[in-house]
């Protein structure tokens, strides 16, 4: 029998220990609300206090990260996650490095942003 290892395109990048970050294939597909009041799923939060208001700046980066770190489903992030929005504040987001590393390797643009 063969060993077979990864190599570095094989490997995902992890949102935490054993779970691959999810990251969008475009950043146009990314139309969630961009003002108002968002309420998380519980999958996304496990806070009683879920809801967050998108014009106080910190809580607009406080669910981002939550969704970024949290999803397991793309839909997720296209419902909850803008993509000018994130554009925005893409260096303002206290992300994991597996989480940073998905987003950016894909989207090459958000280095500079």
């Amino acid at each position: 029998m063969q060993a077979v290892f990864p190599t570095p395109t094989d490997v995902a990048f992890l949102a935490r220990p054993g779970r691959p970050a999810v990251v969008a294939r475009t950043l146009a597909e990314l139309a969630g609300p961009t003002r108002g009041v968002v309420e998380l799923p519980v999958r996304l939060m496990w806070n009683a206090e879920r809801t967050f208001d998108l014009g106080d700046p910190d809580q607009l980066l406080w669910m981002y990260e939550n969704v970024l770190r949290e999803t397991t489903r793309a839909d997720d992030l296209r419902a909850l996650i803008n993509g000018r929005t994130l554009r925005r504040v893409w260096r303002l987001l206290n992300l994991p490095r597996g989480v940073r590393q998905a987003w950016e390797s894909r989207h090459r643009g958000l280095r500079a942003a």
